[in-house]
């Protein structure tokens, strides 16, 4: 499924007007996952280029996360809370199985006259929301501005002895602000595509109306998070170009065009496998999957959100997004990007990343 942005045809162009992102404070190391699931440091970042990753505290539970990363993404746009008319949060950890997650996130920020809700398309939900939350700007029904988070919790719902996943994920949340831009700027076109014939390659199988909770479930699992990971691999692989190149000719740009590239963090190795297929070695390639590992719908907005406040995007580059995940989903979005407010410092728990070169890979893979 596509989505042309033709300005003049539907009305005001609606863009990126500000970012936040928020990380928890706890730091935690390849030294400690390996303990729990019996590997060592050289071998996580071998597989997977993750070096830390960031822990929710006890007490936090994913609306806090989002709360303030939606905090941030206000106040560097200069909005008050209740200019929003909608609040869309991306998660597939949310609070509560109900009531929506963005409720309580309109709670937090006081954001009395927004309509709020969630949307699950697991790691790709950012960019599914981004759409979603475009589209009902353009009605121009309830008012200009939306805030869409990305926010996931993957600790709790992890078996940390598993290796296959226990080393992959960490929490966090970013976010957007959208609303009007000038012509021929913000989001250009997006492509989302479901594959649910390939779902079983990620889930979370108990805890929902197929399969309750029970005694059974609890003892064999069934609440954890599990993943075909060759299968996941083979998905991006096949699916990933084939999204970009779609995207960019229905959009009637080429692969020169496009100046920055932010994809899903998902895994490092994953991403300088399929980088070269992508044809974007002329992009700026942004990457956190090292420091923060995969940070589910997160991902590609706290990747946004800390390119943005480095100060790494001009006026007018073109901002290409790209998000995979469980359903199985793909979501890609190219955006001229436009003004915003002044990037701030971030806080002193995100350390600076420095500006690697446009064609280098994205990991490099250590010798077996």
């Amino acid at each position: 499924m596509t989505f042309p942005q033709d300005a003049d045809a539907i009305g005001d162009q609606i863009g990126i007007v500000s970012t936040g992102s928020y990380l928890p404070d706890e730091v935690v190391s390849n030294e400690d996952v390996a303990r729990a699931t019996g590997v060592t440091d050289e071998w996580i970042v071998r597989k997977t280029g993750i070096r830390s990753r960031r822990r929710a505290a006890p007490g936090q539970a994913t609306s806090d996360l989002a709360a303030e990363a939606g905090r941030r993404a206000l106040e560097q746009a200069g909005l008050d809370p209740d200019e929003l008319a909608y609040i869309v949060v991306a998660t597939s950890t949310p609070d509560h199985p109900q009531p929506a997650t963005a409720g309580i996130v309109q709670k937090l920020l006081g954001a009395a006259n927004a309509a709020c809700f969630d949307l699950n398309a697991v790691c790709s939900g950012f960019v599914y929301a981004l759409a979603v939350t475009q589209g009902l700007l353009r009605t121009g029904g309830q008012g200009a501005y939306g805030l869409v988070i990305g926010a996931d919790i993957y600790s709790r719902i992890l078996d940390h002895s598993d290796r296959r996943t226990a080393i992959l994920f960490g929490d966090g949340a970013g976010a957007v602000v959208l609303g009007p831009v000038a012509p021929g700027h913000g989001i250009l076109r997006t492509r989302l595509l479901t594959r649910g014939d390939q779902h079983p390659l990620i889930e979370v199988a108990a805890g929902g109306s197929r399969l309750p909770v029970s005694a059974a479930t609890l003892d064999d699992g069934s609440h954890f998070f599990a993943m075909d990971g060759r299968g996941v691999r083979d998905f991006v692989q096949e699916e990933l170009p084939a999204a970009v190149s779609g995207l960019l000719a229905e959009a009637g740009m080429d692969t020169g065009s496009v100046r920055h590239f932010v994809p899903h963090q998902a895994n490092g190795v994953m991403l300088a496998d399929v980088w070269p297929e992508l044809g974007l070695g002329s992009a700026e390639l942004h990457l956190t999957v090292d420091r923060y590992a995969n940070t589910g719908a997160a991902s590609v907005a706290v990747t946004l959100d800390e390119a943005h406040r480095q100060g790494r995007f001009a006026v007018g580059d073109r901002v290409l997004l790209a998000a995979f995940g469980g359903g199985m989903s793909v979501g890609t979005m190219i955006a001229d990007w436009t003004r915003t407010a002044h990037a701030r410092t971030r806080p002193a728990t995100v350390p600076h990343q420095a500006r690697a070169p446009r064609s280098a890979p994205p990991v490099a893979t250590p010798a077996p």
